[in-house]
């Protein structure tokens, strides 16, 4: 523990003082995306006369720019994490993302359809960079592991939720009740803050996040030609993409896009894993693992693309259909984004707790059976919300049906999501850790893309037809998660 209380600059409750310059950039980081990711779908679907005029694209198009956009977020993570560990370091790689993140929510206030696109390309790339390499500091700032480390993550968890708590209250009322732009500006702002912050704290961070290498300077430099060279011709690539698809050359819609890079992504993925298990010559315990891990993209994936409505689906259901009224004051839809990480930050630690207390009696649940139970606690939420929009009126749906969903989905979450990169990095084979954290982060932007299609599909279903459907896909993939739990352990050996 000598390493940690040696940390420069004091402590933050106990912890290298470094933490809490990572906890308000994260924070910032965290209130300036889940602040305008309150705002996007709205604004898209929105008409585009009035006093605070959108985009009015139809709720399709609109929910696969969305799926489109979230994917790319969590995509961009391994490519920015590559960046850093090759090339920068991830101190600059944090101080750069943020830049491009605030460059992205500054040009999206501009009221312009080429600067929102543009906006948004921009906060991808920004986030892909910024994102991952956060939490690696954070880990450095711990060179000893153990509990600290554990400790320190919760707290800094903390930070992400106070974030994505504040964002949508402020973003939202700026952009709802004032002006769209308004919101993605101060998103912006936010994120001004935390880069300020940042700067003013690496001094804190001591030697964690920064450049190491034993490649000699020749190296670097044809690593770093050799990235910028394929950075430039995928840009160049993907615009000149654009252009034929914009200009008719190529008769593509923004969901056939989607789907088409959905699907590839699932076979690139079947592929890949099927050369491991049968052709990369790991022995039956590693390949057993493999499968294991396999199954637990899958689950990941259906949970996310279930979880992702609430900024799509539940946002547009609670601006049309949530009873929103109190006296003479309406509730931003917006706010309602809040709800989940307030009862994150709420039953976090208490869920922690749980998990220990059951551990010491020797209860603790496996966390095959957490996948099955995050679900089933998804599934439970959508049969809530699906209820609630049986036959619903335009603002007639009491608020209680969304916030009863959202608790569901938080205990859905805090059954899940915590376990899942740990229990990756436990069953992947030595030399694949960073691969199969790869996988995890695909499998979250797969969901994410597949929220944002299923999203699209309101206009054909109905709220009530959506919501049910997805209720009893992440239902059903929950009971299947229990059941196949018990058999799946055997092939797990003594990863719990």
């Amino acid at each position: 523990m000598s390493q940690v209380a040696s940390a420069p600059g004091g402590t933050f409750f106990g912890h290298p003082r470094g933490l809490a310059t990572l906890f308000f950039t994260e924070m910032w980081e965290r209130f300036s995306y889940y602040g305008m990711r309150a705002l996007l779908i709205l604004f898209m679907t929105a008409a585009a006369t009035g006093a605070n005029p959108g985009m009015e694209l139809d709720v399709k198009t609109a929910a696969a720019i969305y799926g489109l956009y979230t994917f790319f977020v969590y995509l961009l993570s391994l490519p920015g994490g590559w960046v850093a560990d090759q090339i920068w370091g991830q101190q600059k790689a944090v101080f750069v993302g943020g830049v491009i993140i605030a460059m992205g929510h500054f040009s999206m206030a501009v009221p312009m359809t080429e600067t929102f696109f543009f906006g948004l390309i921009l906060i991808v790339i920004g986030t892909g960079l910024l994102k991952p390499n956060v939490s690696t500091i954070v880990g450095e700032l711990y060179p000893e592991g153990g509990a600290a480390r554990d400790a320190g993550f919760s707290v800094y968890y903390m930070g992400i939720n106070i974030g994505a708590f504040l964002g949508p209250l402020l973003c939202g009322y700026f952009g709802e009740q004032i002006n769209w732009h308004y919101g993605f500006s101060l998103a912006g702002f936010g994120m001004i803050l935390g880069l300020i912050q940042y700067r003013m704290g690496t001094k804190h961070l001591g030697e964690a996040g920064t450049f190491k290498t034993s490649d000699s300077a020749e190296v670097l430099a044809a690593k770093a030609r050799k990235f910028y060279i394929i950075t430039g011709v995928v840009i160049a690539a993907c615009v000149a993409f654009g252009f034929m698809v914009s200009s008719g050359m190529i008769s593509l819609t923004l969901t056939q896009i989607a789907e088409g890079l959905g699907s590839s992504i699932l076979v690139i993925v079947g592929i890949y894993f099927a050369y491991l298990i049968f052709f990369a010559g790991y022995n039956s315990d590693e390949k057993k693992r493999l499968g294991v891990i396999l199954w637990l993209f899958v689950l990941a994936a259906i949970f996310w693309s279930g979880f992702e409505q609430a900024g799509s689906s539940l946002n547009l259901f609670a601006e049309q259909y949530a009873d929103r009224d109190f006296g003479s004051w309406e509730l931003p839809a917006s706010w309602l984004q809040s709800v989940n990480s307030t009862f994150i930050i709420i039953f976090a630690p208490l869920f922690g707790s749980l998990w220990l207390t059951l551990a010491k009696i020797k209860k603790h649940p496996h966390f095959l059976t957490k996948f099955g139970l995050g679900l089933l606690g998804l599934g439970g939420g959508f049969f809530v919300i699906a209820w609630g929009a049986v036959n619903a009126e335009p603002g007639t749906v009491g608020i209680t049906f969304l916030v009863v969903m959202y608790f569901l989905h938080t205990v859905g979450e805090l059954c899940l999501s915590p376990v899942g990169m740990s229990s990756i990095t436990k069953l992947a084979p030595k030399g694949r850790v960073g691969q199969m954290m790869g996988i995890w982060f695909v499998a979250t932007a797969l969901g994410n893309l597949f929220a944002g299609l299923v999203a699209g599909d309101v206009e054909q279903l109905g709220y009530d037809g959506l919501f049910a459907q997805v209720a009893w896909i992440s239902a059903g993939a929950g009971l299947v998660a229990l059941l196949l739990s018990k058999p799946l352990q055997r092939l797990t050996g003594n990863v719990s």
